[in-house]
């Protein structure tokens, strides 16, 4: 069948009984150029194998098979596993995976279902969702090199955000699963900026208009690449603090730095101590969160690691 065709989606979506999900944000690709253009900028080939996370009914999936090796794709929605059944059968390269992703032992399942070829990510991300899973595959240190994904224009946005841009401190509050973590972790406005560029060097390709889905979502979509860096931009000797005082430094929205950190760390430092790490960071006691960069962040760490009690 045509993918991207609207009479056979219906047809098939029918057939099948499926009613779409607002509870998990599905919004069906209608321009066949998208999922055309989203496989070649991965640049998946047949050394590839490539993790796919909510495939729907396949049309980015087929693009993938023509190009890697092999697609294993991630669906929480069990209702889609007989349509994907049907509409990837010609690809003995592909294989889904029942399964919620933010639950997956993700290292686990790449070296089980992929062993042999050279891992990338691609994918068209539930958009509320698109925070934790991102998260969760880089706490997961997946060694690809590429991370390409459909989200909502705004969440890119985010993600490429400099210093300074309403952007970089706008970010909503989300949930961050991490993979080796036992807990959860809440991401304060603007961390995830911080925290993408730490991990990777994003960069829009293309956006995507409402109309190439259906249903129509209410946003307007774009397709980044996230180069996964080898080596952070900065040097940090506990990454773990390090987020810890980035989280910390974003926590409370125009607050200035010495406030914001005192509610992560005013149980271990007195609010002098924290106002001295600030100085000798290079920093005015009176900047905010939004303002600093990793350079920044990283002096920041420094200089609290050093005040804090042994």
């Amino acid at each position: 069948m045509e993918h991207c065709d609207i009479a056979a989606i219906e047809a098939l979506l029918r057939r099948h009984g499926f009613h779409f999900s607002k509870s998990m944000g599905q919004n069906f690709l209608i321009d066949a150029s998208i999922p055309a253009a989203i496989a070649e900028a991965s640049e998946a080939g047949e050394g590839n194998g490539v993790l796919e996370i909510g495939p729907g009914i396949g049309a980015l999936s087929h693009e993938l098979c023509r190009r890697a090796g092999r697609v294993v794709a991630v669906e929480l929605d069990k209702a889609l596993l007989p349509i994907l059944d049907e509409t990837m059968a010609n690809f003995d390269n592909f294989e889904v995976v029942s399964a919620d992703i933010l639950k997956t032992d993700i290292p686990a399942l790449v070296r089980e279902k992929l062993a042999g070829l050279t891992p990338i990510v691609c994918a068209n991300l539930p958009y509320y969702i698109t925070s934790p899973i991102l998260m969760a595959l880089l706490e997961s240190r997946l060694p690809v090199t590429g991370i390409t994904v459909m989200v909502q224009k705004e969440a890119a946005a985010r993600m490429m955000a400099r210093v300074g841009e309403a952007q970089y401190c706008l970010l909503a509050a989300t949930i961050a699963y991490c993979a080796h973590c036992e807990s959860l972790m809440d991401v304060p406005p603007g961390a995830f900026s911080v925290y993408m560029q730490y991990h990777t060097a994003p960069r829009l390709l293309f956006e995507v208009g409402r109309e190439c889905f259906q249903p129509q979502p209410k946003v307007t979509s774009a397709v980044l690449r996230a180069e996964v860096r080898k080596t952070p931009p900065v040097a940090v000797e506990d990454e773990k603090f390090f987020f810890r005082v980035v989280y910390a430094a974003f926590a409370l929205r125009r607050k200035t730095i010495v406030n914001s950190l005192m509610t992560g760390f005013g149980s271990q430092l007195t609010k002098e101590q924290v106002t001295e790490a600030v100085v000798s960071a290079g920093l005015a006691p009176t900047v905010r969160g939004e303002k600093l960069g990793l350079e920044e962040f990283a002096r920041l760490t420094r200089a609290l690691s050093e005040r804090l009690p042994a």
